[in-house]
């Protein structure tokens, strides 16, 4: 087989959308003889060239696509984002859409009870860390009401005994009603 004839045998594989497109162009050219393409090498080198930056362009909207903020913060996602979004060519209300698809639901549903919405992605992207710092703040304040006194079951509630929950001064710290044990002696059964 000789060059052309690899050369139209290569091409029969490049299938779909831009490539096609490229390819029966190429294919024209070399029926009129006007290519310049006459070696597999510069074949590939016109491949290499042609579909370098699409290719690029294509990587970098497929991990935009991809990226999701998880349990990072949204500062970190933003970073991420913008890292991403460069060469994606995203833009406008799209790149504003594929930022708010990637946020966590928590942050959603914080969005969704905002009353005015931002309209650029730096406004956007205020917004969100500004909702995340402030859940992230409530849920560390709550965690540390959770290890307050109360919660350890030293005060009981209006001087009774709260079920299942340890008792000041017990033996061993045992736990109580509901056949649970007190100081080490299991309690018998009432009838």
């Amino acid at each position: 087989m000789d060059n052309k004839g690899r050369i139209n045998w290569v091409l029969s594989y490049v299938q779909g959308g831009v490539a096609e497109t490229w390819k029966d162009n190429v294919l024209d050219e070399i029926a009129k003889g006007t290519s310049d393409v006459e070696t597999m090498e510069e074949l590939f080198e016109k491949m290499r060239e042609e579909f370098r930056e699409f290719d690029k362009e294509s990587r970098k909207a497929d991990e935009l696509r991809l990226l999701t903020q998880g349990s990072k913060t949204c500062d970190e996602y933003i970073q991420e984002f913008r890292r991403a979004a460069r060469g994606s060519r995203y833009e406008g209300r799209a790149l504003i859409n594929r930022f708010k698809e990637g946020l966590n639901g928590t942050i959603k549903r914080k969005l969704a009870e905002v009353e005015s919405l931002p309209s650029t992605i730096t406004e956007w992207q205020e917004r969100v860390v500004k909702l995340d710092r402030n859940t992230r703040q409530s849920r560390a304040e709550d965690r540390s009401m959770t290890g307050s006194a109360w919660n350890q079951g030293i005060n009981a509630p209006q001087g009774g005994i709260r079920q299942g929950w340890p008792q000041r001064g017990t033996f061993r710290g045992g736990w109580v009603p509901r056949g649970g044990w007190r100081g080490g002696e299991k309690r018998k059964a009432q009838p």
